[in-house]
This record gives structure tokens, C-alpha cells and sequence, in this order.
């Protein structure tokens, strides 16, 4: 297992960029940027990325650079160009990596994750983990607002993807993690072939070498439904990393 940094003694030493694409959150959108940079109040500074794309039909591009102008800590990337979800994620990490933040939260937006979890993130990364992840399923996490079948959406492939990909986390579908950026880094140079939200398992398979951990999280689900289109693309990629673990190359 590679250790990729150490512990740290002071939050006040680290430096933080945060990654959230966001689409028709008009609503909530300067609320939860708000919360969530309150939440990382002790760390030295801090940035909130906010990826939007055309899939937001609202206001939330224009209410958000109305925002930035009097929040520094803010900056609203729009990007047109974007095709899928993971286009903005990886869009979002881009940014984040350039600052050459320390570390880089990824988190949703309105408030699926909740922003008051954001410190038990920071200070499990404290003892010098390379990836902190958050989970549902973990003992004191939770998915609340659930279908029974999207709780078996995420129950189920964590269980399936634990057994052929060899990882052994308790939520391998979450979104809400928080990496040192080499680790990210040497994520993103792994590539990112998922184009629908197993991108987030894919992520966490090419940290199965590096010292994780989760924390427990408290997860409101959202009202959408997960489609055959992303069931689909989970499938394949879940055999190609199967096939890249048998191999030896994962």
C-alpha cells in the first residue's frame, strides 16, 4: 500500500479546493456554497469551484457570478463544452489541481451531501490518509429519502464491485470524497472511461493500492432515477476493470 503524504498537525497549514458541479440550483445554490465553505473555515484557504454547463436551464449561472463578485473563495467555470456529468467533474478537477491546492473535496450539490460532514472529511484526512471517502453504508452513515430501489442500486454494485475489482470499501458509489491532490493526480492520469456515475467507482478502484478510509456520511437521495443508459455503461466498465485487475494492470 503506498502512503503518499503524512499526517498533519494543523488544519491551518492546509489548503483546500472544492469541486461541485452544479445544474438548475438556483434556489440553493449561494446557500450551500455558503455552508460549505463555513465548514472549511479552519483550514489556511480555501476555493469553490462551481462547474456549470448547458444542462442548467435556470439561474444559477448568472445567480452564482453575481456571488463570486463579492465571494473571493468562488469561482464559476462555465463550460459549454461538457457532454456528460463526468465531463464537469473532471472539468472541476482540472481547475482544482492547477491551484495546487493540497487537498480537494468533491461534493453534489443541493444538499444531497450535507455540508456539515465536510469536517469529519478533514479530520480523518489529518492523520495522513491519501483518500478519504464518505459513506452511506458505513457504521453511523446513512441514505435517507430512498427508493428501496436505489438503495439496492448502491448497496448492491458496492457489494459486486468490491468482489471482482479486490477493494473493500463500504460505499463504492458515493460522490462525496476528499483526496491529497498527488493522489487525485495519479487518479486522473489512470484515466476516467465511465461516462454516467460509475465514474465514481472507477475512481475508487484506482485508489486501491493507496491508504483510504471512509467516514460516515448522511446522504439525502435525490429524486431522479438512475437509467438503463448509466446501468449499461456501469456494466461495461465494471468487466473492463475486471479484466485490467486480471491482467495486472489495476
Amino acid at each position: 500500500m503506498r502512503h503518499l503524504v503524512g499526517p498533519v498537525q494543523d488544519l491551518a497549514d492546509v489548503s483546500l479546493a472544492i469541486v461541485c458541479p452544479m445544474a438548475n440550483e438556483g434556489q440553493t445554490a449561494r446557500r450551500f456554497v455558503g455552508e460549505v465553505l463555513a465548514n472549511c473555515a479552519a483550514l489556511r484557504s480555501r476555493r469553490f469551484f462551481a462547474v456549470i454547463d448547458r444542462v442548467s436551464f435556470d439561474d444559477t449561472l448568472s445567480a452564482l457570478q453575481a456571488h463570486a463578485r463579492i465571494m473571493p473563495e468562488l469561482s464559476v467555470v462555465w463550460a459549454p463544452e461538457n457532454r456528460s456529468v463526468v465531463d464537469a467533474y473532471r472539468r472541476g478537477y482540472e481547475e482544482a489541481v492547477k491551484t495546487g491546492a493540497d487537498w480537494i473535496l468533491e461534493i453534489d450539490a443541493g444538499f444531497s451531501h450535507q455540508p456539515s460532514d465536510i469536517p469529519l472529511l478533514l479530520g480523518k484526512m489529518q492523520e495522513g490518509y491519501d483518500c478519504v471517502f464518505g459513506s452511506r453504508f458505513c457504521p453511523g452513515g446513512a441514505m435517507m429519502n430512498s427508493s428501496w430501489r436505489r438503495y439496492a442500486l448502491s448497496y448492491g454494485g458496492t457489494l459486486l464491485a468490491n468482489t471482482l475489482l479486490g477493494t473493500s470499501l463500504t460505499d463504492m458509489t458515493s460522490g462525496f470524497q476528499l483526496f491529497q491532490r498527488q493522489a487525485l493526480q495519479a487518479v486522473l492520469r489512470c484515466g476516467i472511461r465511465s461516462h454516467g456515475p460509475f465514474f465514481q467507482t472507477e475512481m475508487k478502484a484506482h485508489c486501491r493500492q493507496m491508504n483510504v478510509t471512509e467516514v460516515p456520511i448522511q446522504y439525502q437521495s435525490p429524486t431522479h432515477a438512475v437509467g438503463s443508459a448509466a446501468l449499461g455503461d456501469a456494466l461495461l466498465n465494471l468487466g473492463r476493470l475486471l479484466w485490467a485487475r486480471v491482467a495486472g494492470r489495476l
